[in-house]
């Protein structure tokens, strides 16, 4: 057993505590309390750090590890334009995807598990669409869930990917990692494929994770089966023979009549719901995360966040990829989050968007998200700016803070 104590115990959900620590046995974490306490209660080794706070490893509750490299692919594959829609950004994206052999995902995974480490993030809600990767995260130092990807019109081609999934969930590996099913989005999955990829993540007891209402060509092809998607994506990808007729619907209320939408269900982006889109998401229990960088440097707008808090609809933060975003960093988001909505997140809701509100999202808050006995003792430490009353520490964290170190499982991050 081993006592890590600092200046301030900061976790969302319980007071911080100055002169704070954790007790570490086995990984887990064993007792909070100020040092004086735990030292008191176990009488052994401290690792003291004078002048810096503790505090949970940051949980980015939806990304695509597989695309770190993607601004390396672009330049080297010569396809590195400014796409001028949502959609073309789409079409670029599998234009540089094709082709790529496993070697090159694999290392792009590698890659993206490191950058994350390195920045404080202990935990990843990651869409895997190579199942084959599994086994890059396996034995790892990084946690949370992967999410297999299922993107699919065509009948026989659905139906063989249904099998791999079983299989894949059959051969999952015991780790740091859970199983869950990512059905792409509204318009990327037929209506058969949708409510059979999320029957079986029922039958499974797994979530599932889906992007919906990113852009508002998706709020067109749902209504009118037009647009873009319909006159350039659906062409692209071969897909011209199952063009849907006419919907009038909204992505939301597509996805709730096929039986989508659940309490095990985490939505990605919720930039274009309306009101009545969002009682839907509140009836139903989902989790929404925002990943406003991501939102931003696609052109495709800014989520109704004060609607969505005003709901209840419980808030998670991610960063998207390296494919839509300048990095994986979650202080990096986090700042973002605080400009672009300047009066709706106080500092402390921030923060726990990005730890125990990501980590519920992804349905890993039983051993993520807080430093409470039982849970993983994934940790950080941070030396915050300067800060007075603890109730200014949330903000000096988010806008002021040097990370010092990182702990997995109670040991350091070499």
């Amino acid at each position: 057993m081993e006592i890590f104590a600092a200046s301030y115990l900061f976790s969302t959900g319980s007071p911080s505590i100055e002169g704070g620590g954790i007790a570490v046995a086995d990984g887990r974490i064993v007792a909070t309390g100020t040092l004086a306490e735990l030292r008191s209660a176990y009488g052994c080794p401290v690792t003291d750090f004078s002048g810096c706070v503790i505090l949970p490893g940051l949980v980015n509750a939806h990304t695509h590890l597989e695309l770190t490299h993607f601004p390396s692919w672009k330049l080297r594959k010569g396809i590195d334009y400014a796409p001028r829609t949502y959609v073309d950004w789409v079409i670029q994206v599998i234009k540089i995807k094709r082709g790529l052999t496993r070697n090159e995902l694999e290392l792009s995974v590698r890659e993206g598990i490191r950058i994350a480490l390195e920045s404080g993030t202990t935990a990843v809600g990651d869409i895997l669409a190579d199942r084959s990767l599994v086994s890059c995260h396996g034995g790892g130092r990084l946690g949370g869930r992967l999410y297999f990807e299922a993107i699919g019109h065509d009948e026989g081609r659905c139906s063989a990917l249904l099998t791999e999934l079983r299989h894949a969930l059959d051969t999952f590996p015991a780790g740091r990692f859970k199983a869950g099913i990512s059905p792409h989005a509204p318009h990327t999955l037929s209506p058969r494929f949708m409510s059979e990829v999320t029957d079986l993540a029922v039958s499974s007891s797994l979530p599932t994770m889906v992007h919906l209402a990113e852009s508002r060509e998706e709020l067109t092809f749902l209504h009118d089966s037009g647009g873009k998607i319909a006159e350039l994506l659906y062409p692209f990808a071969g897909w011209e023979s199952y063009l849907p007729p006419p919907r009038r619907t909204t992505p939301v209320a597509y996805l709730d009549s096929l039986g989508v939408l659940r309490r095990d269900t985490a939505v990605v982006h919720c930039v274009h719901v309306t009101p009545a889109d969002v009682e839907i998401l509140k009836h139903r229990g989902v989790a929404a995360v925002l990943c406003p960088r991501s939102n931003d440097r696609l052109v495709v707008g800014k989520a109704p966040a004060a609607l969505l808090k005003k709901a209840g609809i419980p808030l998670a933060l991610g960063t998207d990829s390296l494919a839509s975003n300048d990095s994986l960093s979650l202080w990096d988001e986090m700042r973002f989050l605080r400009q672009v909505y300047p009066s709706v997140f106080t500092p402390l809701e921030i923060m726990e968007m990005a730890t125990i509100g990501a980590a519920r999202a992804i349905r890993r808050d039983d051993e993520l998200g807080t430093l409470a006995p039982g849970k993983r003792a994934d940790f950080l430490v941070v030396r915050p700016g300067a800060t007075g009353a603890l109730s200014e520490l949330p903000e000096a964290l988010i806008e002021q803070s040097e990370l010092i170190e990182v702990f997995i499982g109670g040991k350091q991050l070499s």
